[in-house]
């Protein structure tokens, strides 16, 4: 189920995407993090919220009589506070769908950033306006031409994840974890009560303790 507002603000402060990881490793969900390619434009950056959906497929001619970012466009204007975009664009590398102004109308939405298996363009202006973008890759390429949303707020699979709509998506230096809504609260709050365990653990070892001693006591490493 669902995590309520005070649980997601805490998990929004304390967690970080290795202890989520490790969380649902232990529910049983064992491939909810996103290929190692899928980093962030600014490593001192996070990310935080749930997931819109826009699926990609490969195109390969400009038809004149077709709007090729209709449907992108519509998903980015109807962008809440705390959403987070996440487009799939499958394994070609052509397109990347991903640049400036994307980033600029998401940001004036207060949307929390955006996730693509795809590529990112206009890079250093984006590090400017400091908005956390985690990609495939980096090119300069348009996605005109090249790739189209064919379907939005519909469950896909970027970076070899299955994401749905609403769920949670957390990123940093580390990689991207999607949370699924049918653990989420229980995942946040075992990834909580295991971030205080790991921090008794980092007191104990920098006090010189042994490693074994430590980790029989508390079971964390």
């Amino acid at each position: 189920m669902a995590a309520d507002a005070a649980l997601l603000e805490q998990a929004k402060r304390v967690l970080y995407t290795a202890v989520l990881s490790d969380v649902l490793d232990g529910l049983g969900f064992r491939d909810q993090a996103m290929r190692p390619n899928v980093r962030p434009l600014d490593d001192g950056l996070t990310l935080f919220g749930r997931a819109r959906t826009g699926l990609y497929m490969d195109v390969y001619h400009v038809d004149p009589a077709v709007n090729p970012y209709e449907l992108e466009i519509k998903l980015i204007d109807d962008l809440k506070p705390g959403e987070v975009a996440v487009l799939a664009c499958g394994t070609s590398g052509r397109i990347a769908p991903w640049g400036e102004l994307l980033t600029t109308a998401s940001r004036a939405r207060g949307a929390a950033g955006c996730v693509t298996d795809g590529l990112c363009r206009d890079v250093r202006l984006i590090r400017e306006m400091r908005f956390p973008v985690f990609c495939g890759g980096i090119g300069p390429l348009d996605s005109k031409g090249r790739g189209m949303v064919m379907a939005i707020d519909v469950p896909v699979a970027t970076g070899g994840v299955r994401v749905a709509p609403g769920d949670l998506v957390v990123g940093d230096v580390d990689g991207v974890i999607v949370v699924p809504q049918a653990v989420e609260a229980e995942a946040l709050r075992l990834a909580i009560e295991k971030v205080a365990a790991e921090d008794t653990t980092r007191k104990e070892l920098e006090a010189g303790a042994l490693l074994a001693d430590v980790f029989k006591r508390h079971g964390v490493l």
